[in-house]
């Protein structure tokens, strides 16, 4: 079978991996050139992947018959609809389902329509005034988000990115008046804590099937400091939970992505692909942060590892809108994910630094290589703004699968910066403490 999946990044290295292993054919569009990917692939295309006529035009010439898109954009631009029209089956959701990501107003009024449990006090502005008393309402407790997308670094925190209600709304001055996110638009919400976990699901338009549960860590610097990125590592346990959640935690985070998925086909919005809730538990149980059309990224080099099941099978199940939770089983295992960065990133980082990887110490090390934003030139790899690669350590126990990730990313030189504190026991028991606190426990 020959199947495309569009991306260059990390996620898209995990998910071209797991095609790989299912014997398939191997196609993908990609702007940077992943030498992960490129290693695999038997064949690629160098181009804008929001530019959906050359995608699609390819995707034609080489007679595609399954598309999996890994970042959100095209699906914004409207690929899977155009992939669709050229009877191209796509484990991916349409541009109006996906809506559900790329617009963070239409997720919030569509939860608060549907009446789904887990949301939080919010509203939409592009009126500063207006949006000044709201912050004021909520006595700058707030979290400030552009409306649409941003690649995850456009949230800013009370507490974390500003101390003041004139902090906050200075911030959504800029949105409005910029357009950050591509909307002259502010969404503000009241700020919950707690611990963030991420629940990532394949969805064949009816059903949700749900994943282990994962927490990234989005802050660059250890002990949760620092500017917000796309996140800079995750874990997950053995048992499909979080060393500091319940069964029952996982299960109403689970029901609300599936009533999510519901409301979505009733306004006629069939959600077919990999979906993931952006969740924080608090003492009073999941509160839905976000709501992604896609894999996330770092939790994809998670869980798919992990995946027992035929990937390529299961993405044609969730196209076809037949899926069954018998193709779908997991390792038993708990995992470690780091990322290393360019210097600076977060804040400036040094694009175009060469990265030296020892691709085969790192196998040896028992650790899974996932490259993401890098450029590979003359059999050289260089960095980009964006992260460059990522380590996966797998093992029974979180301690020792962070030992084989530590232990891979030695092999690993060049002007990069890891957060080593990722999957620590000191890290893990804080968050443990955290939620006990907040439960009264």
């Amino acid at each position: 079978m020959n199947v495309l999946v569009v991306g260059g990044g990390a996620r898209e290295h995990a998910i071209c991996s797991a095609v790989k292993r299912n014997e398939a054919r191997l196609y993908s569009v990609m702007k940077n050139l992943n030498p992960g990917i490129k290693k695999i692939a038997y064949d690629f295309f160098l181009h804008n992947e929001t530019d959906i006529e050359k995608v699609v035009e390819y995707a034609s010439k080489n007679k595609i018959e399954l598309a999996i898109i890994g970042p959100e954009s095209p699906e914004e631009a409207g690929l899977t609809n155009a992939l669709q029209k050229k009877e191209i089956m796509v484990a991916s959701p349409t541009k109006e389902a996906a809506e559900i990501e790329t617009n963070k107003e239409f997720m919030r009024k569509l939860m608060e329509k549907y009446g789904i449990r887990g949301g939080i006090k919010n509203k939409a502005f592009s009126n500063i005034q207006h949006a000044k008393e709201f912050i004021e309402m909520l006595d700058g407790n707030v979290v400030i988000k552009p409306i649409g997308l941003t690649g995850g670094k456009g949230v800013r925190v009370a507490g974390d990115h500003f101390d003041t209600i004139e902090g906050a709304v200075s911030y959504a001055e800029d949105i409005i008046n910029k357009g950050i996110g591509g909307r002259h638009r502010v969404l503000i919400e009241e700020k919950v804590v707690g611990e963030e976990f991420t629940l990532q699901a394949f969805c064949d338009g009816n059903s949700i099937y749900p994943m282990p549960a994962v927490q990234d860590h989005k802050r660059l610097l250890p002990g949760d400091m620092g500017p917000n990125t796309g996140g800079m590592g995750s874990y997950s346990h053995k048992s499909g939970l979080l060393p500091f959640m319940s069964a029952d935690d996982y299960e109403e985070a689970a029901t609300i992505l599936q009533k999510i998925v519901d409301a979505l086909k009733s306004e006629g919005r069939i959600y077919k692909g990999v979906i993931y809730g952006q969740f924080m538990l608090t003492g009073e149980g999941p509160k839905i942060i976000e709501v992604n059309a896609r894999f996330g990224d770092p939790e994809a080099m998670n869980i798919l590892p992990l995946l027992k099941g035929n990937f390529v099978e299961i993405s044609m199940k969730m196209a076809s809108g037949n899926l069954r939770s018998k193709y779908i089983d997991f390792i038993n295992k708990s995992t470690v994910c780091k990322y290393a960065v360019p210097e600076g990133y977060g804040i400036n980082p040094k694009e175009g630094e060469k990265i030296e990887v020892d691709e085969e110490g790192i196998k040896k090390s028992g650790g899974i290589l996932f490259y993401a934003s890098v450029n590979e030139k003359d059999g050289k790899i260089y960095t980009t703004k964006s992260r460059s690669l990522a380590v996966v350590g797998i093992s029974d126990e979180i301690e020792d699968a962070e030992k084989i990730c530590e232990a891979g990313l030695r092999h690993i030189k060049g002007n990069v910066f890891i957060r080593h504190d990722i999957g620590k026991k000191e890290t893990i028991e804080k968050r443990i403490k955290h939620i006990e606190m907040l439960r009264g426990i």
